[in-house]
C-alpha cells in the first residue's frame, strides 16, 4: 500500500479552496458589476469563524463514547472546528448561510474511521442508536448532498473517510488500481504518477474532491471527452452497509443479471459507503496540448462539436462557450473581462493528450472538422489560458458573492436533437426568475448522441439572496423537465434536485429506489433526505 506524499490540506470553511488563493475583484470590475447589473456591497460583513452559530450537539454520551471505541478516541471529534468544517456543502446557498454565520445543519460529531471493518461497526452501531450518517469526502457537493435530515434521528454524525487514503495495488497487466476512497484526486494522481499512469479525472473540484465521492456522485471530468466519466473508470467496489458487505465488479463486464455496480454508483452514500475502489487507468501522457478556435455563433460551434464527438476521434478535451460567456472571458476565469472583444463569436476550446502520434492525427482530423464546420484556429493561447486558470472559477465566486453579487450554476443534457431548445428555455426561465441577469454557457461534456450543457447566472443580491437563487432555480429546473433535459449530468441528485428527479424516474422508478434503500438501510441512517424520493 502507498499513502500521499503531501496531506490534504482543509477547504476554507466559508468559501472554496485554500484561503491563500482568494482573489479581490478589481475596482473597474466592481464598478461594471454595478452599471451592469446593479449590483451593491452587501449591507453586513461576512461573519467571522468565531461568529458561526452551531446548535449544541444532541448526541447521547454513550454513543460518543462507543464510537470512540471503534475508530479511537482522536477519530471522534465534536469540537467547533470539525464540526463547521463538515456543516454543507459548497453551492452559492451554502457559502450565504455560512457568511450569515448559520450553522445550524452542522453534525453532531465527525468520526474518522480507519478501515472497512470500522465503517462497517460505525454503521451499525449508528443503526442501533438511530444516529444519522453523513458519508464526508471532500466537502464539494454543490445540491445539497451533505445535509442530513434530522427527524427520527437521536443525532446527526459526519463520516469522514480522509484516513481512508492509499492507493492498494496496481494491476499493470489489467490497467486496474485499487484506492481507498478517500485519496483526493491530487494525490490520486501523485501516486500513479510513480507508476508512469493517469486517471485522467479533472474536474473542476478535482483540487478537493475525493475518489469516493467521484463515484458517489457520478462525476465527470473535463477531460471526459477522451478519458469517459468517472463512472466510466469503476470496474468494481467494495461497499459497507447497514446489512454487510457488498464486493462487486469481478469482471470488466458481465451478463450474469444486473450490474450492482450501477446501483451504488450516483447513489450518494443513501446506500452504502464506499470503501474500496477499483478503478481503470491509463498511460500518463507524453503530450498535453490545448488551442483555441472561434465559431461565428453557438449553433455553429455546437454543430461543429457534435461532428467532432459523432465522427471521431475526439479530442481528449472539447468545451464550447456560447457567446456571452466568450465575451465575459469565463474560460480563463483568472483574467475576468480579459476574453476575446464583444464581436468575438464563441471559444471552442480542444486539448489533446497522449502519445506524440496519436496527438498529432486526432489535432489534424480534429482540425479538419473545425474548419470544414467554419470555425476559425487561434493557436494554443486561448486553450494554454483555459487549462492554467481551469480550476479558479469557484474562487471567482467567493469574490462576486464578497462584493454583492447571488453567483451559481447549473447544469444539464439532453440528446443533439432536443440541445438548441433546451438552451433557450433555461436562459429564458433564468431570466424571467431574475430580471436582467448575466446567463453564460458551455458545452461541457460531449457523446455521440447529445451533450451537456453548463450555466452560470450573475445578477445583483436581492435582500434574501438565497430566497432569490432558489425561485430562479426552481424555474429553471421546470424548464429543464419541460424540455427534456436531464436535472443533472454530473453535480447529481443530492436534496436540491430529489423533487425534479422524482419527475424524470418516474413513481416506479421512485419504489424502485425506496425498495433498495429499505433492504440496505432498513433503519434510514445514510443521508437521510438526501437522493432518494
Amino acid at each position: 500500500m502507498e499513502t500521499p506524499l503531501t496531506p490534504a490540506e482543509p477547504m476554507l470553511w466559508s468559501g472554496w479552496g485554500d484561503p491563500a488563493k482568494a482573489v479581490d475583484l478589481p475596482d473597474p470590475v466592481r464598478k461594471l458589476l454595478h452599471e451592469l447589473l446593479g449590483v451593491r456591497e452587501p449591507a453586513a460583513p461576512a461573519a467571522t469563524f468565531g461568529e458561526v452559530r452551531l446548535p449544541a450537539s444532541a448526541l447521547p454520551p454513550p454513543v460518543l463514547s462507543a464510537l470512540a471505541g471503534v475508530v479511537g478516541a482522536p477519530h471522534v471529534r465534536s469540537d467547533d472546528d470539525a464540526r463547521i468544517r463538515h456543516t454543507r456543502g459548497k453551492s452559492t446557498p451554502d457559502l450565504l448561510l455560512m457568511r450569515a454565520g448559520d450553522g445550524s445543519d452542522a453534525p453532531d460529531a465527525v468520526v474518522l474511521p480507519g478501515s472497512h471493518e470500522e465503517v462497517a461497526e460505525v454503521l451499525r452501531l449508528c443503526a442501533a442508536h438511530r444516529v444519522a450518517v453523513v458519508p464526508f469526502g471532500g466537502g464539494t457537493s454543490v445540491v445539497g448532498g451533505l445535509v442530513a435530515s434530522r427527524r427520527g434521528f437521536s443525532g446527526v454524525v459526519a463520516l469522514d473517510l480522509a484516513r481512508l487514503n492509499r492507493l492498494v495495488s496496481v494491476d499493470r497487466v489489467s490497467m486496474v488500481a485499487e484506492f481507498e476512497p478517500g485519496l483526493r484526486a491530487p494525490q490520486a494522481e501523485q501516486l500513479l504518477t510513480g507508476h508512469g499512469l493517469t486517471l485522467g479525472h479533472f474536474p473542476q473540484s478535482f483540487e478537493y474532491a475525493t475518489l469516493g465521492g467521484f463515484a458517489a456522485a457520478r462525476s465527470s471530468g473535463q477531460a471526459s471527452a477522451g478519458y469517459g466519466r468517472f463512472d466510466d473508470m469503476v470496474v468494481g467496489m467494495t461497499v459497507a452497509t447497514p446489512r454487510g458487505t457488498l464486493d462487486l465488479g469481478r469482471a470488466p463486464k458481465s451478463a450474469a443479471g444486473p450490474d450492482l455496480r450501477q446501483v451504488i454508483l450516483g447513489s450518494e452514500g443513501a446506500f452504502g459507503v464506499i470503501t474500496s475502489l477499483r478503478l481503470r487507468v491509463r498511460e500518463a501522457p507524453a503530450v498535453r496540448v490545448h488551442e483555441g478556435w472561434r465559431f461565428d455563433g453557438f449553433a455553429a460551434g455546437v454543430d461543429a462539436v457534435r461532428r467532432l464527438a459523432q465522427e471521431g476521434p475526439p479530442p481528449t478535451v472539447l468545451r464550447l462557450s456560447d457567446e456571452a460567456e466568450t465575451m465575459v472571458g469565463l474560460a480563463r476565469p483568472t483574467e475576468l473581462g480579459g476574453g476575446l472583444s464583444s464581436d468575438s463569436g464563441c471559444l471552442l476550446v480542444a486539448g489533446y493528450e497522449g502519445g506524440p502520434g496519436d496527438v498529432a492525427h486526432r489535432r489534424d482530423r480534429a482540425a479538419a472538422v473545425l474548419a470544414a464546420a467554419g470555425g476559425v484556429f487561434l493557436g494554443p493561447e486561448p486553450g494554454e489560458a483555459w487549462a492554467y486558470g481551469r480550476y479558479s472559477a469557484p474562487y471567482l465566486r467567493d469574490a462576486l458573492l464578497a462584493a454583492g453579487a447571488t453567483v451559481e450554476t447549473l447544469e444539464t443534457a439532453c440528446f443533439w436533437s432536443g440541445l438548441p431548445r433546451l438552451y433557450d428555455a433555461v436562459r429564458l426561465a433564468l431570466a424571467g426568475a431574475l430580471g436582467s441577469p448575466l446567463v453564460m454557457c458551455h458545452v461541457s461534456h460531449v457523446y455521440a448522441t447529445g451533450a451537456s450543457l453548463y450555466f452560470t447566472v450573475v445578477t445583483a443580491q436581492t435582500g434574501d439572496p438565497i430566497g432569490q437563487w432558489a425561485a430562479a432555480k426552481r424555474a429553471a429546473t421546470q424548464a429543464i423537465v419541460r424540455a427534456g433535459g436531464t436535472v443533472s449530468h454530473h453535480h447529481g441528485v443530492g436534496r436540491d434536485h430529489r423533487p425534479a428527479y422524482a419527475l424524470e424516474i418516474g413513481e416506479l422508478g421512485g419504489e424502485i429506489l425506496r425498495g433498495i434503500k429499505e433492504r440496505l438501510d432498513p433503519a434510514g441512517i445514510l443521508n437521510p433526505g438526501v437522493l432518494i424520493p
